[in-house]
């Protein structure tokens, strides 16, 4: 049974975000993707949460999003970010810009409902979804939902290196599924857009870097990315391969980081909460009443996993935790 997510208030925050297709049917060809990730960052730009890294695949999509504390913007800005969400041309964001110029302010019912939608992770999530939804059924002359269900999340403690790992398991997905074999060759992710030159792009990557300088960050990055049979190396060597890593977890190797962001591990897509043991009791201590009375802490090692010794999650995985 899947345990509630956890959505903090009040504090700045980090979220994976996990939304599948309906039926896991391969609906998100090239040009759906290339719709999708333009919505992405337009819905960024409006709400004010930070993209991380992301990555859109053919079924499912995840996106590491960072979601600030809250902040009290002004009209005008609200103003300028529904213009740039929706269009100059569009009727509802010509109503705001003209009840602006006219008042010299908004509504007050207007101002707070783009309010309660700017800076909230559930907020940008239904968005985004409904907005690619009637976009994607005008295209496809169809109706009904395009995603399966209620998206789920884990909330991530804003340190480097637990982002540092979120972020690289969503860089690494394509390779993982086969496509490539570095993930910069695949366009949808925001490693690829970052390598691109997308500054926005850049900007997520580098900001759980300890310089939040592109360039390093880059570097250090690119060596978690690109595991080779040697450890780590530069880019178009041969990788190690999945199999061969899956043989060596089966045999209780100890892995590296990179080769174990290789596999799929449950605990990054169902851990609920993922960071330091602290974090995690933090956490659990505001939301103990979720919990059972027998239940005397939060935080849970991720089993067989020691490269990820200084990672604990809420969720105690005990089948199919890696794959």
């Amino acid at each position: 049974m899947r345990m509630a997510r956890i959505k903090v208030s009040g504090r700045g925050a980090v979220y994976h975000c996990i939304s599948r297709v309906v039926g896991g049917q391969m609906l998100l060809g090239p040009p759906e993707r290339d719709k999708l990730q333009e919505m992405l960052w337009q819905q960024a730009a409006f709400s004010g949460i930070e993209i991380v890294t992301y990555c859109l695949m053919a079924n499912h999509i995840h996106l590491l999003l960072r979601v600030p504390a809250k902040f009290m913007a002004t009209d005008a800005e609200l103003v300028e970010r529904a213009l740039a969400l929706y269009g100059k041309n569009n009727l509802y964001a010509q109503t705001l810009r003209t009840a602006f110029e006219k008042q010299g302010g908004l509504p007050k019912d207007l101002r707070e409902g783009l309010r309660l939608r700017i800076g909230d992770v559930s907020e940008f999530m239904k968005e985004l979804k409904q907005r690619f939804s009637k976009w994607f059924n005008r295209q496809q002359n169809r109706c009904g939902t395009l995603w399966a269900e209620r998206f789920k999340s884990v909330l991530v403690e804003d340190r480097h290196g637990a982002v540092q790992a979120v972020a690289a398991y969503l860089d690494l997905n394509p390779v993982r599924a086969g496509l490539v074999k570095d993930p910069k060759d695949y366009r949808w992710c925001g490693y690829a857009e970052a390598v691109a030159g997308n500054a926005s792009a850049r900007t997520g990557l580098a900001s759980f870097h300890p310089s939040s300088d592109w360039a390093e960050a880059a570097r250090d990055y690119q060596q978690l990315l690109l595991v080779t049979d040697a450890g780590t190396g530069e880019s178009g060597k041969p990788v190690l391969e999945r199999k061969k890593i899956r043989q060596k977890f089966e045999k209780n190797a100890d892995l590296a980081l990179g080769q174990v962001l290789r596999l799929r591990v449950r605990y990054f897509s169902d851990g609920v909460v993922l960071g330091s043991r602290d974090y995690v009791n933090e956490i659990f201590g505001e939301y103990r009443d979720r919990f059972g009375p027998r239940r005397r802490s939060g935080a849970r090692p991720m089993r067989g996993l020691p490269s990820l010794e200084n990672l604990a999650t809420m969720r105690d995985l005990q089948v199919n935790v890696v794959s």
